[in-house]
């Protein structure tokens, strides 16, 4: 049961994630090429966080899911 709500975490961060990428581009291709950035913000959190243990979409899953065990709450244990 709990492995089962730590894929429904992970599940739900790739579609929050995929989301704003796919936001990203239609708002660039309809609204204003500096939409870009918000991808490209995405993708440095990305990057970041497997050093820093810190990932902003985990750190709101965390808080809504308290239930499940924490990903990337900048622990190091």
């Amino acid at each position: 049961m709990a492995t089962n709500r730590m894929h429904t975490k992970i599940r739900l961060h790739d579609a929050i994630v995929g989301t704003l990428y796919l936001l990203s581009v239609a708002l660039t291709l309809t609204v204003n090429i500096q939409w870009v950035y918000l991808a490209g913000a995405v993708a440095v959190l990305q990057i970041v966080s497997p050093v820093t243990r810190f990932c902003p979409v985990y750190f709101i899953l965390n808080k809504l899911m308290p239930d499940t065990e924490p990903i990337q709450n900048g622990s190091r244990t």
